[in-house]
């Protein structure tokens, strides 16, 4: 980890002058590195901190497929009733309350030059103002030849959905260093994430582009360099470097959905209706979730990742007493307290979703071991010590499920994501 032992931070935290607990990120020790503490009671329920990415890209084949979000935070593009057509793949598909969609299409914006579109004129000057100069592509937008649109596909043909990482990440980094008066600020903020050796940062590696991953790396990293090379973080460049640099991102990446029809089912949730009316308007929601799943699957969001400095200091545990959430339809993440939280308590989350979180110690332990690189000792896992070290057979039909499901190259599934 990049804190010293004797590294203590505090944070008032808030977003839009909203108001937030403070924290303080504490060294734990050499296998945990840093943590992330409360300095005051936090109640159940209540939202911990409010923050925004470093950087934030969309995943690539996500947005091939249309999956159109603001190319800045994330925000979904479409209407509700819009991605529900394209879900279902009914064109005439209508939805009742279409007053509760909450996306303004009348403010969104595009790039004049390139055409990328934001949600708004904020989105579209903050993206300018951070990496957008460098990573604009003009009138080549679409040219195959342009070595940002090289990059790109290079990515595409290694990196498979479901996807866990976009190499635009890394590329957001270098060009808001390029782009930023002081570098050496953001050098030191990106300096903050999560560091490994060398034998962990090929294993990561190693999961993110599988078995021929080191040939698949120099590509990428000819490329990487062709289109962005920059002094001021030379050594992001080198062979070892770029390796630590995709480790980074790998290990410190977290997943970013967002949907304007989850956001306009949430509205609906909260609407006063007669028994009746509820009735049918639930049992309406219920069908379009069956349609959009027998014709999409799994993939409802837009989806993407970011970089969070606070989020990244919260270490995992199998009984969570946080959880990470976007109910802004952005990248604005919040932290909420599952249970009340106690002054000098760390606040945990969990990096298994529910159904891995529910699976034998033994199962958790391969999860976190191959995807995170180290062994959990939270409480459950404690009082769980004496269990046997196998997998149930109902467990090793699920992970063949799982495997069966996926191209060879995208073992991680989303799990990496949500760290």
């Amino acid at each position: 980890m990049a804190a010293s032992m004797c590294d203590v931070f505090s944070f008032c935290v808030g977003v839009a002058g909203r108001a937030r607990v403070s924290v303080e990120v504490r060294f734990v020790s050499s296998a945990k590195g840093k943590g992330l503490f409360a300095t005051q009671l936090i109640r159940k329920g209540e939202t911990i901190f409010v923050e925004r990415p470093l950087v934030a890209a969309q995943f690539l084949w996500n947005a091939l497929y249309r999956y159109r979000a603001c190319d800045h935070c994330l925000r979904a593009l479409e209407k509700a009733e819009e991605n529900a057509q394209r879900l279902t793949g009914k064109p005439g598909q209508v939805l009742p309350h279409p007053e509760l969609c909450t996306v303004r299409k009348d403010l969104h914006q595009n790039c004049p030059h390139c055409q990328v579109m934001y949600c708004s004129a904020e989105c579209r000057l903050a993206a300018t103002e951070q990496y957008h100069q460098v990573l604009c592509p003009g009138p080549s937008q679409d040219d195959p030849l342009h070595p940002l649109n090289k990059l790109q596909e290079a990515w595409r043909s290694i990196h498979y959905p479901p996807e866990t990482a976009s190499i635009m990440l890394m590329a957001r980094m270098v060009a808001t260093v390029k782009q930023a008066k002081d570098k050496d600020r953001w050098i030191r903020l990106f300096s903050q994430f999560c560091n490994k050796t060398a034998n962990e940062e090929e294993e990561i590696v190693h999961k993110l582009l599988g078995d021929k991953f080191k040939g698949q790396l120099e590509l990428l990293r000819r490329l990487f360099t062709e289109a962005l090379y920059e002094e001021a973080v030379s050594q992001w460049f080198t062979p070892d470097g770029f390796r630590s640099l995709f480790a980074l991102v790998g290990t410190n990446g977290q997943g970013i959905g967002t949907s304007s029809l989850s956001q306009w089912v949430h509205a609906c949730d909260t609407l006063e209706l007669k028994p009746q009316d509820r009735e049918q308007l639930d049992t309406f929601i219920d069908q379009l979730y069956k349609d959009i799943e027998a014709a999409t699957g799994e993939f409802l969001n837009c989806e993407g990742s970011g970089l969070f400095v606070l989020q990244s200091c919260c270490n995992h545990s199998c009984v969570p007493n946080a959880e990470t959430s976007f109910p802004e339809n952005n990248f604005l993440l919040h932290v909420t307290a599952l249970e009340d939280i106690k002054p000098g308590e760390e606040i945990c989350i969990s990096y298994l979703d529910c159904c891995q979180r529910e699976r034998s110690r033994h199962s958790r332990h391969k999860i976190l071991r191959e995807n995170y690189l180290f062994v959990c000792s939270c409480p459950k896992c404690l009082a769980e010590a004496d269990e046997p070290n196998v997998t149930s057979e109902e467990e090793e039909e699920e992970e063949e499920e799982e495997e069966e499901g996926e191209p060879e190259d995208a073992e991680l599934g989303d799990e990496m994501t949500d760290v």
